[in-house]
């Protein structure tokens, strides 16, 4: 006999539903997840279109699974019977397409007022683009935050898809369900929360905008004190073809950074970027004449600001990550632990990822939904 899932977290109580998609909508929903919430994700008939092992997707721990067809005759009924018990609802289709499947805010808010509709898209649910499809290079693309990146005499190259999906879409949706949820439960009304990752990652580059009306930014890249303008502030190459990151901004990381290089000589050009060159020039050959890791015991336990450039492999063992537990192992997959840490209620990552329907009987019970229980998929 299975038992009840028993969230550890600061959310722990609180019921999320969330409609299966890609990207920033799953990141979100796992991290309420991992803060305790009883996330249970809707899955759709035949799986994603990434076509990820669903036992390796580790967006999806933390949760559980049921397979639904919205397009059934009762598909948008059985979402709505668990929307009636839920908190929170999390769905990232295009504007309109939860309207059509009869899963849209005015019908679950028909059901259950108080309920936090969480939505997330890229273009947001109005505007000349909201119909548009588009990827977190697009969205960066049009906030000027891509155009930040990268060497002023190359293309800026993409981020992964960490600053678009995940920093300007998923954190922000999390940030604007907690807010809504803390307003759900002192009035007894829910809202939507409309999080688009342009406004996400416009939002990100606030202080750059401050800077930039101060005359303190150029607005090209390569060119500040935080975008590799600044021979301090950036990665070099060693030896053996790896590399490492320097951010010795202040005076006293900066002198013990040349202190530590052996360039002494060039203590001057912290303040005379007319001299940045020279200093950039002799950085780069220095760091070339040793292997990183060489670099690494150099720089060990100094207040130089430098760290060597780990691989996502190489990461976890790191010592202090290590020490910390800043990585951990569940279901045989190393994977980041839940962040950030609370002292009165920590999070964990129990076991592995969700596997699509695994846990219809123990969802109908816990949440007292029987009926769906019927049309197993």
């Amino acid at each position: 006999m299975t038992t009840a899932r028993t969230p550890q977290g600061p959310l722990a109580g609180v019921r999320v539903v969330e409609l299966a998609g890609i990207g920033p909508g799953p990141f979100a929903a796992m991290l309420l997840g991992d803060l305790g919430a009883d996330v249970v994700r809707v899955d759709r008939p035949g799986g994603q279109g990434l076509g990820i092992d669903p036992a390796h997707d580790v967006t999806n721990r933390n949760k559980r699974s049921v397979v639904l067809d919205l397009k059934a005759a009762d598909g948008a009924a059985r979402v709505l019977d668990l929307v009636a018990r839920a908190d929170v609802l999390v769905e990232g289709f295009r504007p309109g397409v939860a309207e059509r499947l009869g899963v849209g805010p005015a019908d679950c808010h028909a059901r259950n007022p108080a309920l936090v509709y969480g939505r997330m898209t890229g273009w947001g649910q109005d505007g000349p683009l909201a119909q548009r499809a588009g990827h977190d290079i697009a969205y960066l693309a049009l906030t000027g935050t891509l155009g930040m990146i990268g060497g002023p005499d190359q293309p800026p190259p993409p981020p992964a898809n960490l600053l678009g999906d995940y920093a300007g879409g998923s954190l922000y949706l999390v940030v604007g369900v907690l807010a809504a949820l803390h307003h759900a439960r002192a009035t007894g009304t829910g809202q939507v929360v409309d999080a688009a990752i342009v406004d996400g990652a416009a939002h990100l580059s606030t202080m750059i905008h401050g800077m930039v009306a101060a005359g303190g930014w150029q607005d090209r890249r390569g060119a500040n004190l935080l975008d590799g303008g600044c021979p301090y502030y950036g990665t070099y190459e060693t030896a053996d073809g790896r590399h490492m990151a320097v951010g010795a901004l202040e005076p006293q990381f900066y002198a013990e950074f040349l202190r530590l290089m052996d360039l002494a000589e060039h203590a001057d050009a912290r303040r005379d970027p007319a001299r940045w060159d020279d200093l950039r020039a002799a950085v780069t050959a220095r760091f070339k004449s040793r292997t990183r890791d060489e670099w690494t015991a150099v720089f060990e336990g100094s207040d130089a600001c430098v760290a060597p450039v780990l691989s996502l492999r190489e990461a976890p063992g790191h010592p202090h990550l290590a020490a910390r537990g800043t990585f951990t192992d569940a279901a045989g997959i190393t994977q980041p632990a839940p962040a950030p840490r609370f002292s009165a209620t920590p999070s964990a990552v129990p076991g592995g990822p969700a596997l699509p329907d695994a846990d219809r009987a123990d969802v109908a019970r816990d949440w007292d939904v029987p009926d769906l229980m019927k049309g197993l998929a």
